[in-house]
């Protein structure tokens, strides 16, 4: 997981992890800040899940999220060519 990611554009992706784990509250989001340790306690908290079920929920939702900026990135270069 790239936590640099994730934190580097917190403001950004804020949207798309209420998106996906719409029982986090703002003020949780503002807790996190971006930390994924942070996220995943929150994650087992509101969703009363284990911690191995919220990592892999939080890598898995990563892993998706890096390849559509991948994707998205390739189509722009392709448009500015």
């Amino acid at each position: 997981m790239n936590k640099d990611r994730i934190e580097g554009n917190w403001l950004q992706v804020k949207g798309k992890v209420k998106e996906k784990w719409g029982k986090l509250t703002d003020n949780d989001l503002d807790v996190i800040e971006g930390n994924t340790d942070q996220l995943v306690g929150r994650i087992q908290e509101r969703y009363g899940v284990a911690e191995d079920e919220a990592q892999k929920q939080v890598e898995e939702w990563n892993r998706s999220r890096s390849k559509t900026y991948t994707a998205e990135t390739d189509d722009l270069k392709r448009k500015a060519s």
